[in-house]
């Protein structure tokens, strides 16, 4: 009896052992072929680096078809979610214009432009810089935007969609929130001496620790914040209301202000040029312009060409090391990226 115990008890030990060196094996060949694939492309001294595939999506007639590598192409790019994000950013959208004229899209496929717009607005950086690769795009390559709004186009969206030629929206879209704003500063200088803490801000050139929030704040110490807000403000009135020709400068300050709008108000007031419509409707009137009068041309979009790089690269959760990468939820519903930043973005909880 005692022989069979000391033998399963063995036998069940070395098997522990054999699982653990399994898994230990796999995750070091995985982690080897990584560090193999970096290496490579390391010594590589000249390489063209593709973040993107593209993806075909239904044409107007809703149907879903390879045309051959010559057909026009009508290039649809998502502005989805808050603008300045990891998945939406200066960095991720103008790659996507640099990789339309590559690849499959080469020799000047793409005839136009179709922006899914989506988005309570973002970063004023992000938002500026993603209008003004549009535009610049749209003059070297001498194409036509067109602009369609399902569900919100608020603040940074609208200063993006006001690339566009043409803005079309459904009835229930909401749209407007011209304005700018930047995360709420607290002050807890009364609660700390409450308490008896101090606290000291070692710095260097004046005007360095403006709003600490660990000492009183004297008076105005924000002029300089307020001053480029203002500025940044001044900006997007003069983005709407250049791409925007129907909109009144005095209106939308005195008036509009920093509200949003449902879909015939937005119309009237000049935000979008027509409402009521759907996405085949937008691409029925871009083949309209580009007088392509048969089916032979496809719609298609760029999406992320492989999500197991990113999950073990340095931006996505995980690194190659396997570290976890952790963050703070402040609760209010913005991404890290975006907070402590100039904000073109629309708020629903003020």
């Amino acid at each position: 009896m005692k022989d069979s115990i000391f033998k399963s008890t063995l036998r069940s030990f070395f098997v522990t052992i054999a699982v653990f060196l399994g898994l230990s094996g796999g995750i070091f060949i995985l982690a080897l072929l990584i560090l193999l694939s970096s290496s490579e492309e390391n010594t590589t001294k000249l390489k063209i680096d593709t973040k993107y595939k593209p993806l075909i999506l239904p044409n107007a007639l809703g149907i879903r078809k390879e045309e051959s590598k010559t057909s026009p192409v009508i290039l649809q790019l998502n502005i989805s979610g808050i603008i300045g994000a990891d998945s939406l950013n200066t960095n991720t959208f103008t790659q996507q214009l640099i990789e339309s004229r590559e690849g499959d899209l080469k020799d000047d496929r793409v005839k136009a432009i179709l922006l899914y717009i989506n988005s309570p607005g973002g970063t004023v950086y992000d938002a500026d810089a993603i209008y003004r690769a549009l535009k610049a795009y749209k003059e070297q390559y001498k194409v036509p935007i067109y602009a369609f709004v399902d569900g919100m186009c608020a603040s940074g969206g609208v200063y993006v969609a006001c690339a566009a030629d043409k803005i079309f929206a459904t009835d229930s879209s909401l749209v407007g929130s011209v304005g700018v704003l930047i995360s709420p500063f607290l002050n807890f200088s009364k609660i700390m001496e409450k308490i008896g803490i101090n606290s000291l801000t070692l710095t260097a050139g004046k005007n360095k620790d403006a709003l600490n929030p660990l000492r009183p704040w004297k008076e105005g110490e924000q002029d300089n914040l307020q001053s480029a807000v203002n500025e940044y403000y001044n900006n997007f009135v003069t983005i709407v209301t250049t791409n925007r020709p129907k909109m009144d400068r005095k209106k939308l300050i005195d008036e509009y202000g920093a509200d949003v709008f449902l879909a015939p108000q937005a119309e009237k007031y000049g935000y979008v040029d027509q409402i009521g419509v759907s996405q085949r409707d937008v691409l029925l009137a871009m083949l309209h312009e580009l007088q392509i009068t048969d089916q032979n041309y496809q719609v298609v979009t760029l999406e992320k060409k492989n999500w197991l790089i990113d999950l073990f690269s340095e931006q996505g959760p995980t690194n190659s090391l396997g570290q976890m990468k952790h963050s703070i939820d402040w609760g209010d519903g913005l991404p890290n990226e975006v907070r402590g930043k100039l904000l073109y973005l629309y708020r629903n909880d003020k």
